[in-house]
């Protein structure tokens, strides 16, 4: 159940989840399919796939929602071709203007939704009330914040803002590798890096499995361009990367930390999620703090 990608959020100082309600609260927002005549639902699912009536995931303090959302599907090509074809047929007899056309569009558009497909698609959010922070679970900050626009409108209250740091992301990360010794100990340089021009738009370079520390790379960093993702493992346990946004994608279990967990693997699969759910936690209760750190510490907001 391990995140594939992390966007991290702060929860605003004296902000309690009520976690005595929640379960209660999320209930009267919950999933429900699309009915006959509508394009999309949202609402909170079970997060544990075993323990379906339970939309509120908790283990040693962490908290797991996951919202869902039902969207179908309507290729546009083929609203378009059934609003020509009918179009057509009225212009056999009459002129048809944009305000009727608009109208038709929209009965079609009703008629098709019965007969179309639905996509399903699921986004876990991992909170730690403790520690004051939500990670979610989505390489789009759009999916992430209708997440939390969900969870606020569910709550009717959710003071919460973007992790952000004192110094530039791109311009630490680039001295990471033009200074290497500028980098904390904790980090490790991978092979793979995206630049882009500080002054102008465009001319953006993507690197993947090269040495980092090549003259080659070096001499883009010489003439402007700055770091803006770039591939780290940290403490040999994660890897991903990291963003200048400080969004991680594409995150991985380093090998040892995958041989730990194989070891230490329950036969209990809800048992095993729990666990993995508490490793996970744990691991960003470590990773964030890091991460602040390394970029001049958190930015502290009036």
């Amino acid at each position: 159940m391990w995140f594939k990608n992390v966007i991290f959020y702060r929860l605003q100082d004296g902000f309690e989840l009520p976690l005595a309600s929640l379960q209660n609260t999320l209930a009267e927002h919950a999933f429900t399919p699309c009915r006959s005549g509508e394009l999309a639902r949202y609402g909170w699912a079970a997060p544990c796939p075993d323990l379906d009536d339970e939309l509120v995931h908790t283990v040693q303090g962490f908290v797991l929602l996951c919202a869902r959302k039902e969207e179908k599907i309507l290729p546009s090509s083929v609203i378009k071709a059934a609003l020509q074809e009918k179009v057509a047929q009225i212009e056999l007899e009459r002129k048809v203007f944009k305000k009727e056309k608009d109208q038709l569009k929209d009965e079609i558009i009703l008629d098709l939704l019965p007969r179309a497909f639905s996509r399903h698609q699921q986004t876990y959010a991992l909170i730690s009330p403790q520690q004051g922070w939500i990670a979610v679970d989505s390489s789009s900050a759009a999916k992430a914040e209708a997440l939390l626009s969900h969870l606020r409108g569910s709550l009717g209250s959710l003071p919460v803002t973007r992790i952000d740091v004192n110094n530039a992301p791109a311009a630490i990360l680039s001295g990471w590798l033009s200074e290497p010794a500028s980098r904390p100990a904790e980090f490790t340089t991978l092979d793979e890096a995206e630049l882009r021009d500080s002054v102008t738009e465009g001319g953006v370079i993507r690197i993947k499995s090269q040495a980092l520390e090549d003259d080659e790379f070096i001499a883009h960093l010489e003439t402007g361009k700055r770091v803006v993702k770039l591939a780290v493992e940290w403490e040999q346990q994660l890897r991903f990367m990291l963003q200048e946004d400080l969004s991680l994608k594409r995150l991985k279990l380093s090998d040892q930390l995958q041989e730990q967990l194989k070891t230490e693997a329950d036969e209990d699969p809800i048992a095993q999620f729990d666990a993995d759910m508490v490793q996970m936690g744990l691991e960003f209760n470590r990773l964030l703090p890091a991460l602040l750190q390394a970029f001049g510490g958190e930015l502290q907001r009036q």
